[in-house]
């Protein structure tokens, strides 16, 4: 190799290590906030979980495995997982079939109307959680809200429902809260989708006699997969970690406590529970969330 060739290649690997340092350096604060705000809380959670411990105090007890036992011996967790799985089933294929079928539909009118339609259905999402849910809290009022005095006014109701009280409806309630809220986002990355689909492939297999159902089926579902795997994991992920509905409107009552709520509610109120329980119980909703997201990916990897 000759002078110039080396003196070259010194150069190159100068360049390159001079913009990897940059990039790094960019970087740097967004891995600082990563390791301090998701790694450090994450190894932190595992670590608790194996401690009996109280906010406010110093004491700790090691207990190895017990948290995790006593939580499958709790009926308030076995009522709070089967609650959160409820809120799963139900909201996790509802938000995506309808989010699908109102972008088939707007995707179709002109551009400023699609992006009117994609504006108001998103706006919920941009709101304050708080904000939405007291609008909730007012239509679903046993006294003055906007639902009883429709439907006792129509003649649906014979009388007030207390809607958030009573344990036959407010899981229902809670679940359509959820539903509103979480349609914004999978709406646009649906008309996103549609719009990016293979437009002659659609129009050859309509001059070949294909129905708009296989159009569909066939030719622009298979183009959207990399969408819905994603709007399923995020709505899963979502749909797990409901807390600030339950919190706002019910605390838990009403038969309507999550996974999430009895976390807080064991680390922060019940002192006979602790944070090391709650601890416990967030480990294994991760596990819980993981194993779904994975499965979920996997799944639409096959497809």
């Amino acid at each position: 190799m000759t002078n110039k060739n080396m003196t070259l290649n010194m150069r190159n690997r100068k360049l390159m290590l001079r913009e990897s340092t940059t990039a790094y350096l960019f970087l740097l604060p967004f891995l600082l906030f990563f390791v301090l705000f998701v790694v450090v809380p994450m190894i932190s959670c595992v670590y608790a979980g194996f401690f009996e411990a109280v906010l406010g105090t110093s004491e700790k007890k090691f207990v190895g495995f017990g948290n995790y036992v006593k939580m499958f011996q709790d009926p308030e967790f076995i009522n709070a997982l089967w609650n959160t799985i409820i809120i799963v089933v139900v909201s996790v294929p509802v938000t995506c079939a309808f989010s699908l079928w109102v972008a088939s539909i707007i995707s179709k009118l002109h551009v400023a109307a699609t992006s009117a339609f994609r504006c108001i259905f998103y706006l919920p999402v941009v709101t304050g959680s708080v904000a939405v849910t007291m609008v909730w809290k007012w239509i679903y009022d046993y006294y003055n809200g906007v639902l009883n005095y429709i439907g006792t006014e129509t003649g649906l109701l014979e009388k007030n429902i207390n809607w958030l009280g009573d344990p036959k409806y407010a899981l229902g309630c809670i679940i359509l809260i959820l539903l509103t809220t979480s349609v914004g986002q999978p709406i646009v990355l649906y008309v996103s989708a549609l719009d990016n689909v293979d437009k002659s492939l659609v129009e050859a297999s309509e001059v070949d006699g294909a129905t708009p159902m296989q159009s569909f089926w066939k030719i622009k579902w298979p183009q959207m997969m990399p969408t819905t795997l994603y709007v399923l994991i995020i709505t899963t992920i979502n749909s797990f970690q409901c807390f600030a509905l339950i919190q706002l409107l019910t605390s838990g009552g009403s038969n309507t406590k999550t996974i999430m709520y009895y976390i807080y509610y064991a680390a922060f109120k019940d002192d006979n529970l602790g944070y090391g329980y709650g601890s416990a119980m967030g480990v294994i909703l991760a596990i819980i969330i993981a194993i779904l997201s994975a499965a979920q990916f996997r799944a639409g990897k096959e497809k």
